[in-house]
């Protein structure tokens, strides 16, 4: 069978497109940005509790008093665990993303109940937006409008369009025709008769729509952090690439509380705008009794509006809108250090490798004692570069060339520049545990397989490491056909290999020097004699191009950044310490007794 590059006109085809439509995408991005931006800022201004009051009377006015403690108490938990600005962030994507979908699949869903055509052609394309992994859509999303929030709405548009297509063309479809015909016998425009007959008598199937939209948009959130989509979505990844339980079930239990605030409120409001809907709700009002109608009771409109605007104002009075529970800028560093930055902003990208993670809030304390405000962002390697070449990410410093990122170098060099090296030589290897005695080299893994379960357990699978150990080493040593390479994450390799050594079980996993690791256990670095892990690379800040023209201070701090050995293993072993989420206390603990490294900017 002949090869078909369906890959290659993919990929040309999106070159195309950005090269010659950048304009439309830049557009289309600083809307999104905007609209984003917009609606973040409206949630975020009140003090968590304050707007979770206002969303407690809304459902307390939807379907009942105890919807209204339920949705307080659950609402009042996610600030309680410290992810109120990740959940609003949220809720403002999942805003855009369902305003910005519907604008689209309400027309479409007119059209197809109109005309057999249209629907006939529309089906397989629908067909093919739902089922196509949600994934993919990120990955020209990020070539078209770099990382961010930008990316991860455009694929939450694509996969959440279908249902809201379907269901509207359903609930026209399944009005009453001899209504319809009624309507026309009596001289009713087509027009008329849709705004007047069919819309209305459909809303219910379409509010079920509306409800699927946003629920197929949670599901997004995570996906969406992969690229710099931040919120909970961002928490959730984080937990992922650090093993972090805790922040996991606080991150999911959140999206879960979001999910069903969203899904009982539209699937009330349904309900409530449908004359069907509205007489089923008095009839059973009128059936509660005694305990049950206390909790079911709900107020009056004007009642409802107006406990939110007397909340609001007693909120006001007590000066708690603008605590919107973000975190604060760093207090710039005491006496005699100079607020360099006075506000500006700075990112910071970073992939969750330990000299990555400990870099990346070395500096982020160091900026932000200056005076910076300084985010840093949690990406994949490729989103990262691809965030430095198209300037949405200012800078990194964990870069590992000339070697291991050769190839990202290689496509995007032009579009960096390179601040220097601060730590180098680097090694990477396969490691075991010092026990496996007759395991030295890496030929002495042949023929072992069965000890090791024919595994060898990697890192994140865009990692440079992970593509010589495919390509070069494993075919080099003729162990490609007996070992399969895991891939997965740092912190994921880091738990195997210490499960694996409190057992005494064979393990082998992709590791690198330096790394904290070796101080933590007995290892063997499995020499190469046939030198197919090549040269030691060099860890250089790399930053988009421009920076340092924009920022000349950092650019020059950055390039003349050094760390030794044992301060940068020391402050690997000070983090890790400190647990996760606690990484820029860990650092300011450690610079308080290195004050040389705390000079450096």
């Amino acid at each position: 069978m002949p090869r078909l590059h369906l890959g290659s006109w993919v990929d040309s085809g999106v070159d195309f497109l950005q090269s010659h439509l950048s304009w439309l995408f830049d557009a289309i991005s600083a809307l999104v940005t905007g609209l984003y931006e917009g609606i973040e800022a409206v949630l975020s201004a009140p003090a968590p509790l304050l707007l979770a009051g206002i969303l407690a009377v809304a459902a307390w006015w939807l379907r009942g008093l105890l919807a209204a403690l339920l949705a307080l108490a659950g609402f009042a938990l996610v600030d309680s665990v410290g992810l109120w600005p990740d959940a609003m962030s949220t809720l403002a994507l999942v805003v855009v993303a369902t305003l910005v979908t519907l604008l689209f699949a309400i027309p479409l869903g007119i059209w197809a109940s109109r005309s057999d055509r249209v629907s006939a052609t529309l089906k397989p394309v629908l067909d093919f937006m739902q089922t196509m992994p949600a994934m993919v859509y990120l990955i020209p999303g990020i070539i078209f409008f770099g990382v961010g929030v930008v990316p991860g709405i455009i694929a939450t548009i694509i996969f959440s369009l279908a249902p809201g297509v379907r269901m509207t063309e359903l609930g026209i479809r399944q009005v009453d025709a001899e209504l319809v015909e009624a309507a026309d016998a009596f001289g009713t425009t087509p027009r008329d008769t849709l705004v007047r007959v069919q819309l209305p008598l459909a809303l219910p199937t379409i509010m079920a729509g509306i409800n699927q939209v946003i629920m197929l948009g949670l599901s997004m959130v995570v996906i969406a952090g992969m690229v710099g989509g931040g919120g909970l979505g961002g928490a959730v990844y984080r937990a992922i690439g650090s093993v972090d339980i805790g922040l996991g079930f606080e991150a999911g239990i959140s999206i879960v509380i979001l999910a069903m605030y969203l899904d009982r409120m539209t699937g009330a409001l349904g309900r409530q705008v449908s004359p069907l809907g509205r007489r089923a709700l008095a009839k059973a009002r009128a059936a509660a009794t005694g305990t049950a109608k206390v909790w079911s009771h709900r107020p009056q409109p004007v009642l409802a509006v107006a406990s939110a605007v007397v909340l609001s104002l007693v909120a006001g009075g007590l000066g708690v809108f603008g605590g919107s529970g973000k975190s604060q800028v760093n207090a710039v560093g005491g006496a005699g250090v100079e607020n360099i930055g006075k506000g500006r902003k700075v990112s910071i990208g970073y992939i969750p490798w330990d000299e990555g993670i400990a870099s990346t809030f070395l500096w982020k304390e160091l900026l932000e004692r200056r005076g910076y405000q300084v985010e840093a962002k949690q990406l994949e390697l490729g989103a990262l570069f691809t965030g430095l070449a198209g300037g949405q990410v200012d800078f990194q410093t964990d870069a590992w060339l000339p070697v291991t990122q050769s190839e990202y170098w290689k496509k995007y060099g032009n579009k960096l520049d390179d601040l220097g090296s601060w730590y180098g030589p680097t090694s990477i290897e396969l490691a075991v545990p010092s026990y496996m005695k007759d395991v030295k080299t890496l030929a002495d893994l042949k023929g072992k397989a069965g000890e090791f379960e024919g595994r060898i357990i990697g890192i994140e699978p865009s990692a440079g490491a992970m593509g010589i150990l495919k390509d070069k080493v494993l075919p080099q040593y003729g162990l490609d056909g007996e070992y399969k390479v895991v891939d997965g994450s740092t912190p994921g390799m880091l738990a195997e290999l210490k499960r694996a050594y409190a057992k005494k079980e064979p393990v082998a996993v992709v590791l690198w020097s330096p790394h904290w690791a070796y101080a933590s256990y007995d290892l063997t670095k499995l020499a190469d004699p046939q030198g197919t892990w090549g040269k030691g690379d060099g860890i250089h800040n790399i930053a988009r191009k421009g920076f340092a023209a924009d920022e000349p201070k950092i650019a020059q701090w950055l390039s003349s950044f050094k760390l030794t050995e044992a301060q940068l293993t020391g402050l690997e072993a000070r983090i890790q310490e400190g647990g996760k989420g606690n990484e820029q206390q860990a650092v300011r603990g450690w610079l308080a007794e290195h004050p040389e490294v705390a000079k450096l900017a």
